[in-house]
């Protein structure tokens, strides 16, 4: 048995590295979007071929503001943060295929699929994980957010 799975592992690591249509294309350019913020090393969003990954994004509005205590506030501004990204980026909600939510307080849990679900008014929602967590990387952000998108 172990040495069939051996075998065919071989054959699929060949098949990879043999495949000469595979060997013969160049690999996809990466695309950054959005500079460091705060001299925080990340990038807002990179896109690669017609996939778009968006790095988890706090509630800082306009000026660096951000609603401290509101979480309301604070989704709404995470939600049109993640927004301006994916169209800054040639995305837009409708080519969202998965998000991540992390939440400081399950409490918020109803209102954040409350806000959450107006962002997408087909009902066409992405694939979604949410997670509550100790905390963040600033200690009044409530809640971070991020995604992965399909370009067309």
């Amino acid at each position: 048995m172990r040495h069939r799975l051996i075998a065919a592992l071989a054959c699929l690591i060949c098949v990879g590295i043999c495949d000469p249509v595979a060997a013969q294309q160049a690999p996809q350019p990466l695309e950054y979007f959005g500079k460091p913020v705060r001299g925080i090393p990340v990038s807002s969003a990179v896109k690669v071929g017609k996939m778009l990954f968006v790095s988890g994004m706090p509630a800082f509005g306009p000026g660096g503001k951000l609603a401290v205590g509101d979480f309301s506030s604070q989704m709404k501004q995470v939600m049109d943060n993640l927004a301006a990204v994916l169209k800054m980026s040639g995305g837009s909600w409708d080519r969202v295929v998965k998000t991540t939510v992390y939440l400081t307080r399950l409490d918020d849990f109803p209102e954040m699929n409350r806000i959450y679900g107006s962002y997408f008014p087909t009902g066409k929602y992405p694939a979604r994980t949410t997670v509550v967590v100790a905390g963040l990387p600033h200690p009044d952000f409530l809640l971070e957010i991020e995604c992965e998108a399909v370009l067309e």
